[in-house]
């Protein structure tokens, strides 16, 4: 794994949320999702009322994560685009993705998991530096 795609997973593993985009008759979406990292791979977490995992499953998606809003003087984004499977997680990974949300949107929190092996990696930072008058 080249040197950004391990800069971008140890980034990855300082937030457990991010947004996941591919797109659905046609019709591109971003939707919400938590994220662990097991051996190089992002593994999600995701609701499945809305059926984007079966519109993920077997295609190609991005997933980004950020630490745009939190007021840091170093702020990063990364990408990973892979193909996205249906996957089963292990007991260990369940609790590695801790709590989980009671209701999504009105209904009942029903988790489904998705794993994304990186084939293409980005990352971005912007540092900020004290301005002098």
């Amino acid at each position: 794994m080249p040197i950004d795609d391990h800069r971008a997973i140890e980034l990855l593993t300082r937030v457990g949320y991010g947004r996941l985009a591919t797109s659905m008759r046609a019709m591109p979406f971003v939707a919400p999702a938590h994220h662990i990292v097991e051996d190089g791979a992002v593994l999600l977490r995701m609701h499945g009322g809305f059926d984007y995992h079966h519109a993920c499953n077997g295609s190609v998606v991005a997933y980004g994560a950020d630490n745009l809003n939190t007021g840091a003087a170093a702020l990063w984004s990364v990408q990973f685009t892979g193909t996205a499977r249906i996957t089963e997680p292990s007991e260990e990974q369940v609790l590695r993705f801790g709590a989980r949300p009671h209701r999504i949107d009105g209904q009942d929190f029903r988790p489904v998991h998705l794993r994304i092996d990186p084939q293409f990696v980005t990352v971005h930072t912007v540092d900020y530096v004290e301005e002098h008058p």
